[in-house]
């Protein structure tokens, strides 16, 4: 069996190692005096507020701007890079390596500070596991489906054996029905961070909380609710039936909602091309008092927060430069390209929170 840091490493080069160091992309101005035409780059990085520098940083992102003349956005680039195992990777490359145990029942997670994963289905290595879901058939028509939820930041498992009633709704898939099992903590960092599964026993994954919308608003899952039939649900994963009963299958998966950080940072681009670099100076609309509030001397966010500020500038119903993930840290990045294009100062750079 391969050992987990080569599986890492395997996942890494799927996705197309980038054996570049941070900062050997730079701004290529070519143009007439006083015009913006040109190619710009702009970084923020992990550990930047603390001191570390963008040639220490371990994760980073980079944005490339394309202006014409007067500044209008010609073409959008973000790219968010991580280090795994000594490799330069995309965070948004989206490649997976799953595999599926079938003689496992899964068994939920103890949550809280003395966390303990519960028995899962399933083994996945990749970059990053925000909006992955995966679901795959045995031959005896069993079914394992795992979903990672945005807001728990859970994996919830689910194992149908093949004569289950299929009809039944997404809405019985709650937490503490064992049906839809979350087994496994995938970042410490999720909106809310339970410490027991009693106080979310008669949730699903969909309804936990009102930002668990982004599962189901567009993409994989669109138009899935609780008064969808499990049949539905798993049909959207990928499931084939036959008169009702799944089909073998190996493992597939994918990435919900907008897609993962590729969609979203896809979702940035597009935004911003056809803006004025000159007048849209942020991807943030930094006058918005709970995010102006929490902004120190040193123009770091989220660092000291104040009564009614927040730590997070995220919008995932309406949508934030067309991304519904955080986006302090995007921002920054951005603004850094306008530093080099000369529209603004590296004074009036807002450095986000990595």
């Amino acid at each position: 069996m391969l050992k987990k840091g080569l599986l890492v490493s395997l996942v890494v080069l799927l996705a197309g190692v980038l054996l570049i160091g941070c900062g050997e992309t730079e701004g290529t101005p070519d143009a007439e005096p006083g015009s913006l035409e040109g190619r710009y780059v702009g970084y923020s990085w992990r550990g930047e507020a603390g001191g570390t520098t963008l040639e220490e940083a371990d994760r980073y992102i980079e944005t490339i701007l394309e202006l014409d003349e007067d500044g209008i956005i010609q073409d959008a680039k973000m790219r968010f890079f991580v280090q795994v195992d000594g490799y330069w990777t995309t965070r948004q490359s989206g490649q997976a390596y799953v595999d599926v145990d079938f003689s496992v029942d899964p068994t939920p997670a103890v949550p809280g500070e003395d966390y303990e994963q519960g028995d899962s289905m399933f083994t996945v290595y990749t970059v990053d596991m925000m909006s992955l879901y995966t679901a795959a058939v045995d031959s005896d028509g069993t079914v394992a489906a795992a979903i990672v939820d945005p807001v728990l930041r859970y994996m919830h498992e689910m194992k149908f054996p093949a004569d289950f009633d299929f009809d039944r709704t997404v809405g019985e898939l709650t937490i503490g029905s064992g049906l839809a099992v979350p087994t496994t903590r995938t970042s410490g960092s999720g909106l809310i961070r339970p410490d027991n599964w009693d106080d979310l026993a008669d949730n699903t994954l969909f309804d936990v909380s009102p930002w668990s919308h982004v599962l189901t608003d567009e993409g994989t899952m669109a138009g899935i609710s609780d008064s969808s039939t499990v049949q539905e649900l798993l049909e959207a994963l990928g499931v084939e039936f036959v008169d009702g009963v799944p089909q073998e299958m190996d493992a597939v998966y994918g990435r919900y909602g907008l897609g993962g950080w590729d969609g979203n940072f896809n979702a940035i681009a597009e935004y911003l091309i056809g803006q004025d670099a000159t007048e849209y100076t942020s991807l943030i609309d930094w006058s918005v008092e709970r995010y102006s509030a929490n902004i120190d001397e040193d123009n770091q966010f989220g660092l000291d927060t104040e009564s009614g500020a927040t730590r997070t500038v995220q919008d995932s119903i309406d949508g934030i430069s067309g991304a519904t993930v955080r986006l302090s840290r995007e921002s920054t990045s951005y603004q850094r390209a306008l530093v080099e294009a000369g529209i603004i100062s590296e004074a009036d750079v807002i450095i986000g929170r990595f």
